[in-house]
């Protein structure tokens, strides 16, 4: 009987999985395949006509190629934020967990705010305005370290709690500085949690639709999320083209996610378990 409501439950969890996860995921395929009239419909069935090459050049040429821009604009803010991530976060880890002081209740209060507490738009859209970053890169770039930062600084804490201190005694004792210590002998052993941020804050800030919309408006400015409004109206929708979109921007974080997801587990499991 334990057997069969095992089995009974891990088959129950797949089948939900199979219809919240794969089932969408099938439907833009197909809509994303069909031509205009028959999208349209929006129907679950196979398509008669396959127009996916068709709907794959005219979703890249809509607007002067804004997709491509869009990637491009992604791709560096993607990459820049969660660079700055994994630097800062081990950094502030390392020392709230090395450096016991009368501070770290405080700086604990606000690495848990950061979790807690939504992020304030208009005072951070006025703060960039100030410091003459708004509608820059730059700027979005840092408001979107300071919003994945929280998560990021508990996951290297609790990592950075598996790691003996004999090893920060021993390369102190030979010589090595603070700087030196925790960029040549530290990080190098934070591999398995590195990967784990890098992973879930690059989707995070890849797929991040809010964000950019407040922080960095403007056409030229387009990230990748924001490319769904060209196929979208009040009174029409091409869906064809926006399903095709939708899958474009899906794919590159699904593939990050499929070749990465042991690596993910695998960091998030050593702190919690260790730690």
């Amino acid at each position: 009987m334990k057997a069969l409501y095992r089995w009974g439950g891990g088959a129950l969890a797949i089948v939900v999985t199979g219809v919240v996860f794969i089932v969408p995921f099938v439907f833009i395929l197909l809509t994303a395949m069909k031509t205009r009239a028959e999208a349209n419909r929006l129907e679950f069935s196979w398509p008669t006509e396959m127009a996916v090459v068709q709907n794959f050049v005219e979703v890249l040429e809509t607007r002067n190629y804004i997709l491509v821009i869009a990637f491009i604009n992604s791709t560096i803010l993607t990459v820049a934020s969660v660079a700055g991530m994994v630097v800062l976060a081990a950094m502030v880890a390392f020392v709230l967990q090395r450096r016991p002081s009368r501070w770290n209740p405080f700086v604990n209060f606000l690495v848990l705010s950061g979790l807690i507490i939504p992020p304030a738009v208009v005072p951070t859209i006025w703060v960039l305005q100030a410091i003459g970053l708004f509608r820059t890169m730059p700027g979005l770039i840092l408001v979107q370290i300071a919003f994945g930062l929280s998560f990021s600084i508990l996951l290297f804490r609790a990592f950075i709690a598996t790691i003996p201190r004999e090893v920060d005694e021993a390369a102190v004792i030979d010589g090595a500085g603070p700087l030196r210590l925790f960029f040549t002998v530290v990080l190098p052993l934070l591999k398995p949690v590195v990967v784990t941020v890098v992973v879930v804050q690059a989707v995070n800030v890849f797929n991040d639709f809010v964000t950019p919309l407040y922080f960095l408006p403007g056409e030229r400015n387009a990230t990748v999320q924001l490319t769904l409004y060209n196929f979208q109206s009040q009174f029409t929708t091409q869906y064809n083209l926006l399903f095709m979109n939708i899958l474009l921007i899906t794919i590159p974080m699904l593939l990050l996610y499929v070749f990465f997801n042991r690596q993910i587990v695998g960091g998030m499991t050593s702190g919690a378990v260790k730690g």
